[in-house]
């Protein structure tokens, strides 16, 4: 069952349809921007801590204010606009030099359709015997400067891979022509060059995942037996609420944001603490996703995507489907964004949220009084982007013990090369006939603006150091726990350990609880995977956010993205190596803690023809913030649902 969600206005709300209209029509009116110009992007300035603080104290309206990147196509020049759309003026109007804006969804298709359409490009499909271009995929991709043909430099560019599937509807990244890429200006729309690569016979390959197209002998062996239906049922409805973007669940309190890059965004995320209002994070989304192919050859070595920077992941959410990707008792919210032209358009069923049982919570079992238990419920907060052949699902977990869990599912369809009959295949999985697929990484940077308690916080490295055996430790049992404070940026530029149980918490130094000591939250890491890059790489220094599993900075509205506002085709050394050369304290001060976590994806044939979900995450846990327990209030499950086996009276 679904439910429309009543709309009310806050100053975090995302724009709605007539505010990206408002703000295209102003643009258009005071600066000249027309039907040349592409809108890259545009989304709500969100306001301040103190305007959000003001509004929710007093109901003081901050200005509804704009932010718009969009770029002359024939000048190839980008401008940055603040818009306000309270006073319907323009506040600023920047020139932006030496940058692209990130690539359009626009740009692909008409990209892709230039290059299916062009004599030249179809004459040399013709050559690698390839016919029917309506079973022609060409896959846009966007360049790092480092990757930047030097003849084409200061223009704005794509690359193009191209891939034939065997027929209408079949899995359109079946056969990859080898070698076979296009360059192409992405603003004038034209086709710079061509690589052919060498003729190569496609091989016989089992690509499909639609049934329709699954070879029947592999339909009918199959040994599966049909699952028993599987219900689950709210029949009084769920037990959160939702007025607006805003969402109440148990003794949590947050609000719900969408925009063009990051997608799902979380924001003033409070506890109830027996009527006490505690902050806990003001803003947590993702905020850059960093994607290298661990291959050096012609048809991989430029394939390093930024999938939230070049392209962004709201420009990819996709409209969720009941009983498909959410199961129960389901409340959705849409997302609004806008096409190159500045038009909005709506993505319905963009967020899902939903609450689900996790098994038990908490148990013991006494011989005197028996077992007491309790059902663990969660409140999930989800989106789904396709990028490109790739899908990541994402699931903001909230639990009644104060626990906040983060978890991405990666999922969706590998990128593969055929290769020659005696061709090594050293970098990559063999997942079919003279078929493989490169191993590569999947980074995903999380940006947690935390306020635990308030608004300065001090961050703690937490590690478990064994006692030496000894005189004080005679068996060597005894461990400690050290929790060293981060003084400055170079300190808090962290990396996983293993050997320790490396943590970090977030400390509130300035309050205590009931017990004396300082509240915290503890970032637990999950799925920290080291880049595996030689510091010297240019890839690793345009992407240098991946070198440290966690970054600490003082919190600053202007430092959003941490490998550069601007990632299309940009250079080393942006975003966080660039704003913490400075070393700024990150003491008893308003922090932004950045951690990256991913998948290191060593290919494999189970992951063909379409990947089973590839799961990870990491958890944000309280560490002091509670005096006990918060969840030993949570009620028992009614007796209709907890009864001993009746069997044992027969």
């Amino acid at each position: 069952m679904t439910e429309a969600v009543t709309r009310t206005f806050h100053p975090l709300d995302p724009l709605a349809e007539h505010e990206f209209r408002q703000a295209v029509a102003i643009l258009r009116r005071d600066q000249g921007v027309d039907g040349r110009w592409r809108f890259a992007s545009i989304a709500l300035e969100e306001p301040s801590k103190l305007q959000v603080a003001t509004f929710d104290d007093t109901g003081g309206v901050p200005d509804r204010r704009a932010v718009i990147v969009c770029f002359n196509r024939d000048a190839n020049r980008t401008y940055k606009a603040l818009v306000s759309l309270s006073d319907d003026t323009v506040a600023s109007w920047t020139y932006m030099p030496g940058v692209q804006a990130n690539a359009t969804v626009d740009e692909w298709h008409e990209a892709g359709e230039l290059l299916r359409t062009h004599p030249a490009v179809v004459a040399a499909l013709q050559r690698r015997g390839v016919t029917d271009i309506d079973n022609v995929l060409m896959d846009v991709w966007t360049y790092g400067d480092i990757m930047i043909p030097e003849a084409y430099r200061g223009r704005r560019l794509a690359w193009s891979d191209t891939w034939v599937k065997s027929s209408g509807g079949a899995n359109p990244y079946a056969h990859h022509l080898k070698g076979f890429h296009c360059v192409i200006d992405l603003n004038t729309m034209e086709l710079l060059e061509i690589e052919e690569g060498e003729s190569l016979e496609l091989p016989e390959v089992m690509a499909e995942y639609l049934p329709r197209h699954i070879p029947t002998r592999l339909l009918e062996s199959s040994t599966r037996t049909p699952l028993q239906p599987l219900q689950i049922t709210q029949p009084n409805g769920p037990s959160f609420t939702i007025t607006g973007n805003r969402l109440q669940w148990q003794n949590w309190s947050l609000r719900v944001g969408f925009n063009y890059r990051e997608g799902m965004t979380l924001h003033t995320v409070t506890y109830n603490d027996h009527g006490r209002i505690r902050p806990i994070a003001h803003r947590m989304s993702f905020a850059e996703m960093v994607v290298p192919y661990r291959d050096h050859c012609d048809d991989h070595y430029r394939r390093t995507a930024f999938d939230i920077g070049e392209w962004g992941l709201g420009f990819m959410t996709t409209s969720l489907e009941l009983g498909c990707d959410c199961l129960g008792e389901i409340r959705y919210l849409d997302a609004v964004l806008h096409d190159s032209k500045g038009e909005p358009y709506t993505i319905k069923n963009a967020i899902c949220i939903h609450e689900e049982d996790n098994a038990v919570l908490w148990k013991h079992v006494d011989p005197d009084t028996g077992a007491e238990v309790r059902r663990m419920r969660r409140l999930t907060v989800s989106f789904h982007a396709t990028v490109a052949n790739y899908e990541y699902l994402t699931y903001w977990r909230f639990y009644q013990d104060g626990n906040i869990e983060c978890e991405v599912r990666a999922t969706g369809l590998m990128v593969t090369t055929h290769l020659h009959g005696d061709e090594e295949y050293p970098h990559g999985t063999l997942v079919d006939q003279r078929t493989y697929a490169p191993h590569h990484q999947h980074f995903l940077t999380a940006r947690l603006d935390f306020d635990i308690d308030g608004t300065d916080n001090t961050v703690y490295v937490s590690e478990t150091e064994a006692i030496p055996t000894g005189p004080d430790n005679p068996y060597g049992l005894s461990v400690r726990q050290k929790n060293i404070p981060l003084r400055t940026e170079d300190e808090g530029k962290q990396d996983y350990c293993w050997e320790t149980q490396r943590a970090w918490r977030v400390v509130n130094e300035n309050v205590t609880n009931g017990l004396g000591a300082h509240p915290s939250y503890k970032l637990v890491p999950g799925a920290a995977i080291p880049s595996l890059f030689d510091p010297d790489s240019p890839i690793l220094r345009r992407a240098e956010v991946i070198s440290h599993t966690v970054w600490v900075t003082p919190n600053h509205p202007d430092e959003r993205w941490p490998a550069g506002e601007f990632v299309n085709q940009s250079g080393p050394g942006l975003g966080l190596p660039e704003w913490t050369s400075a070393n700024r304290s990150i003491e008893n001060t308003d922090v932004v803690v950045w951690y990256t976590f991913g998948i290191n994806h060593v290919t494999r044939p189970e992951d063909w023809p379409i990947m089973p979900a590839d799961v990870v995450s990491f958890w944000l846990k309280p560490v002091g913030f509670f005096d006990r327990n918060p969840a030993v209030d949570v009620d028992p499950p009614p007796p209709a649902q907890c009864h001993r086996d009746s069997s044992s009276d027969l």
